[in-house]
């Protein structure tokens, strides 16, 4: 199936039939020292829910953290105390995005970050509604790593004040956080991206439907440029959930 959509005044074609999957399964990675994904099949006196155990049918619980095991999307509930659902606030699924590829910047104390200039740099004059960072290096053993205790990647504060100013509404990085992993709760990019001070005071009420979804991985074949992104998750009212983000290359006409 072949859609329009347009984007800044251009009109650009996709193609629905060739999704770009870049979820991480839950349970692949782990990060802040979450406990591994358990999936075990419900029992009941003799019913074990496990076909290859005689059932009829396979009834799993499962338990996993939404934030430690996999490519998640989180809302402004995840730093109020209010914990808004992520189901409650995100009510449209389909975003103009551009994908871009940005190095890391080390640090001398060791941190590796991504940095206002870098984002003046890397991005298109008009920033759509949804960005996809892709860091590098972009090695394999991002779906596969445990980064606890590892300080992975963030973004430095005043990068993603650049792209709030801008109009950014959805936030997609393949870093388990888009803050420092020990920051001693400051968790400062979060709240420039949903307008809200330290004590949760908004000062910026307009981004209450806004997203971050992290641990996303991008095939290096992938080429930056303008997708459309189809942002799917699971309906849990919980400040975050499991999701499957899916791009679609758009093409000018």
């Amino acid at each position: 199936m072949i859609i329009q959509t347009q984007i800044n005044d251009k009109t650009y074609q996709a193609d629905l039939s060739k999704p770009i999957d870049i979820s991480i399964p839950v349970g692949d990675v782990k990060c802040f020292y979450a406990p591994d994904l358990d999936m075990q099949p419900y029992q009941s006196g003799d019913f074990i829910g496990a076909v290859k155990k005689g059932a009829p049918v396979n009834f799993f619980n499962v338990h996993f953290n939404p934030h430690g095991n996999g490519t998640h999307t989180e809302c402004l509930g995840h730093i109020t105390s209010e914990q808004e659902s992520v189901n409650g606030t995100l009510k449209a699924f389909h975003f103009p995005s551009f994908l871009v590829t940005i190095p890391l910047v080390k640090l001398e104390n060791g941190d590796q970050i991504i940095t206002l200039e870098q984002m003046q740099t890397s991005l298109p004059a008009k920033i759509p509604a949804g960005v996809v960072i892709r860091t590098s290096p972009n090695g394999p053993e991002k779906k596969t790593a445990d980064y606890s205790g590892t300080n992975p990647p963030y973004l430095e504060a005043v990068a993603m004040k650049y792209l709030v100013e801008h109009g950014v509404q959805h936030l997609l990085i393949d870093t388990p956080s888009v803050d420092r992993e020990v920051d001693n709760g400051i968790l400062a990019s979060h709240h420039v991206f949903w307008g809200l001070n330290e004590d949760e005071t908004p000062y910026d009420t307009s981004r209450s439907a806004c997203t971050i979804t992290e641990l996303v991985y991008v095939p290096n074949e992938v080429k930056d440029g303008h997708y459309l992104l189809n942002l799917q998750i699971a309906p849990f009212n919980l400040d975050a959930s499991p999701s499957k983000p899916v791009l679609y290359t758009l093409e000018s006409k």
